[in-house]
């Protein structure tokens, strides 16, 4: 049951981030509104954010979907539940795959292979999917928390 809740953050946040990342990408003035160049001196931040607001949009669409059919919820009171449901389930997903990002971003990529890890290689996309196994880990413990008899 945990298991599952925490796979079903990590569908939103792995849809959000693969269409922030690519919407940023392809209109790089995206960054740039969110904070590159005027408070983040690295455009990575700024796409975290576009990221972030891109995965909890979806993570809340689709526990609005879970939640609310199933308790006969209204519209308000649904997103109300899936706003409670998927905030710090979600919040904790992507703190594990950015910690993560950051990691092969600055460290790896950066630093060791002397190279920017950039949204239209193969190589991001592979340190994508570990960071993802990084996300679930992170939220399993919060979702271990929030969903009641586990």
């Amino acid at each position: 049951m945990v298991a599952n809740g925490a796979l079903h953050c990590g569908s939103g946040c792995t849809l959000g981030d693969i269409m922030a990342e690519w919407l940023v990408f392809a209109i790089p003035a995206v960054a740039v509104a969110f904070g590159y160049q005027s408070i983040f001196g690295d455009k990575i931040f700024a796409v975290w954010m576009v990221d972030y607001i891109f995965a909890y949009s979806f993570g809340i669409f689709f526990q609005y979907f879970t939640i609310a059919p199933m308790r006969g919820l209204g519209f308000g009171k649904g997103m109300i539940a899936a706003i409670k449901a998927d905030t710090l389930s979600l919040t904790a997903w992507q703190l594990g795959m950015y910690g993560f990002m950051a990691l092969a971003y600055f460290y790896l990529f950066r630093m060791v292979l002397g190279t920017e890890l950039k949204t239209n290689m193969v190589e991001f996309w592979f340190m994508m999917q570990i960071a993802m196994i990084c996300g679930f880990l992170t939220s399993y413990p919060v979702n271990w928390w929030v969903i009641p008899a586990h």
